[in-house]
């Protein structure tokens, strides 16, 4: 599925690295023979980082100068940005009523503007040398909505329009991009969720997970995110040169309704 016969080494920024989806990538990468610039705001991304054998940049992407600074860094440390995945994201459940203003921004510049200035910055690299890979982690939210999830599920409905553009944008200059949309997949965010979704809904965690969480799932469990990084893997191959503005469900079934 990489494409090991055409694979070249490449620079790859990753955001959201510290666990998780963004961790599995960056290890994927790394044994691949990547060159990459794990991106995270909590500074234990440092030792996660350096056990996979990357390289980690600490920034809070809420702050456009961090975005900018962070492709930067990529560019001053490796001399290029190939590849760029945007995966960074945090989550806040409650209803549209009840839903904290600051929450909604800071939701909306970590998960939708973020990467436009990420891919903005990365951009200009990617086009001098002819190849570029914009991967967009959205999830299954960004092609259907639940309850109590507004402003992740704008952000991310949003990252699909970016992916979209982006893709007329780069497609005669070598960029490609893509969006990767999975259902629930075992990180720390998802855990933090299932608190959540138990407090709101008076349920018990685990009935979360089998009542809400699985509930239109054809395959009733949820994604490694080690499966989600090899489908990153991929797209962000040679052999994935001629797919751009697709989006790319690992939803366990749940849109095929």
């Amino acid at each position: 599925m990489t494409g090991s016969a055409t694979f070249q080494p490449r620079v790859a920024l990753v955001t959201g690295t510290t666990s998780g989806i963004g961790e599995a990538v960056v290890r994927h990468f790394c044994e691949q023979g990547h060159q990459v610039l794990a991106v995270d705001f909590n500074p234990a991304g440092a030792e996660v980082a350096e056990r996979a054998g990357a390289v980690f940049f600490r920034a809070d992407l809420t702050d456009g100068e961090a975005c900018k600074a962070a492709v930067a860094e990529a560019i001053r440390r490796f001399g290029r940005v190939d590849i760029l995945v945007n995966n960074a994201g945090i989550q806040h459940v409650s209803p549209i009523e009840e839903f904290p203003e600051a929450k909604w921004r800071q939701i909306i510049d970590l998960m939708l503007t973020a990467p436009f200035l990420l891919t903005q910055a990365a951009w200009p690299s990617m086009r001098e040398n002819g190849w570029g890979r914009v991967i967009n982690i959205a999830s299954v939210h960004a092609q259907v909505a639940s309850p109590g999830k507004s402003a992740y599920i704008s952000a991310k409905h949003g990252m699909i329009g970016l992916t979209k553009t982006a893709a007329l944008e780069g497609g005669a200059q070598g960029i490609t991009a893509n969006a990767i949309c999975p259902a629930y997949v075992k990180t720390p965010l998802v855990d933090n969720q299932i608190a959540d979704q138990a407090k709101m809904h008076g349920m018990e965690e685990q009935a979360v997970i089998e009542q809400i969480m699985l509930k239109n799932a054809a395959v009733k469990r949820l994604i490694e995110p080690a499966e989600v990084a090899e489908l990153v893997a991929y797209l962000a191959s040679d052999s994935a040169g001629a797919v751009t503005g697709s989006s790319w469900n690992i939803d366990l079934g749940w849109t095929a309704q």
